[in-house]
């Protein structure tokens, strides 16, 4: 066997830790430093000629250096001769501004995934895309894993008395449907208005939520704007209580205020990202070991889309 080899960016290490135990392997060695002027260095500890090698780096925040990481990683890893190079990127930064919306703007999803290609990376491994067709922007295999998968026994686990399901906005009815399909639910939608960016305004509610447990589900949470208004619409509207469940804790300006509001219940999400500080209101489910078992599958040739269906 050609063997394969882990490494990591700084972006959240206890997360590719956690990847490396499910596998049986330590992480490789890489020293990740900065020039004084912020550039980055980086040097390949070890061997890796021959060798299918997996890069696990989110691109979240600060992102720019993140995604640099990335980047000077394979290229490193490229020239040490490497046979292949898979990017396991939990979450996908820039993946919000993925087409047109206005005149004189960027598609920075498809520039990132030109960067990526043109540095060597072979294959990408991430979840929940903000939107799907991003694996288009890419000549190279794209696994998209699903959130989804993790928060199902969660749900389960809580004995939900009335449960429905909601989507926060009319882009993400096809995740909460396939939520609703998995947990054979009724689902709802929020109608909102959005302004700008970063800024919401929930309008009203396709559907009945009265003396319901409401499950929001949503790729990412922001500045939680969306997900807090829309908890205190659905409970004027008569919900008994309202739980959120988001794949990418993103959690940045005053998220974290609006969460400890008490406006949600519980706010669910995974380890994609690493929390920027704890909250009573915040539980995380581990991804680790899904990946894990993607990366084992990548290199064994065996099937990824087995372990969703």
């Amino acid at each position: 066997m050609r063997g394969y080899k882990i490494f990591s960016g700084t972006a959240n290490v206890e997360f590719s830790k956690m990847v490396a135990k499910y596998l049986g392997i330590p992480l490789s060695e890489a020293s990740i430093k900065r020039f004084s002027d912020g550039e980055i260095s980086v040097q390949i500890g070890e061997s890796v000629r021959g060798k299918d090698v997996f890069i696990i780096q989110p691109t979240c925040a600060p992102a720019n250096i993140n995604l640099m990481e990335l980047l000077i990683l394979t290229d490193a890893l490229k020239r040490s001769s490497a046979s292949s190079i898979t990017a396991v990127v939990p979450y996908f930064g820039y993946a919000r501004q993925d087409r047109k919306a206005a005149p004189r703007v960027p598609i920075t999803a498809k520039l990132v995934a030109n960067m990526m290609q043109t540095a060597g990376i072979d294959r990408v491994v991430t979840m929940d895309l903000h939107a799907g067709q991003i694996q288009g922007f890419f000549d190279i295999p794209v696994d998209n894993l699903y959130g989804t998968i993790v928060f199902l026994d969660y749900v389960k686990s809580k004995n939900l008395k009335n449960p429905i399901v909601a989507s926060p906005d009319v882009g993400g009815v096809a995740r909460a449907r396939s939520l609703a399909k998995s947990l054979n639910l009724d689902m709802v939608i929020v109608d909102k208005r959005r302004e700008k960016a970063n800024e919401s305004e929930v309008m009203n509610i396709i559907g009945d939520v009265n003396g319901k447990d409401v499950i929001l589900i949503d790729d990412m949470i922001d500045t939680a704007g969306t997900i807090v208004k829309a908890a205190e619409v659905f409970k004027k509207n008569g919900a008994t209580s309202v739980m959120a469940f988001c794949t990418h804790p993103v959690l940045s300006g005053p998220a974290y205020e609006r969460i400890n509001s008490g406006a949600l219940d519980e706010l669910v999400t995974t380890d994609t990202i690493p929390l920027k500080e704890q909250s009573p209101y915040i539980k995380v489910l581990s991804t680790a070991p899904l990946f894990g078992e993607v990366i084992r599958r990548v290199y064994h040739d065996e099937s990824v889309n087995s372990l969703f269906s």
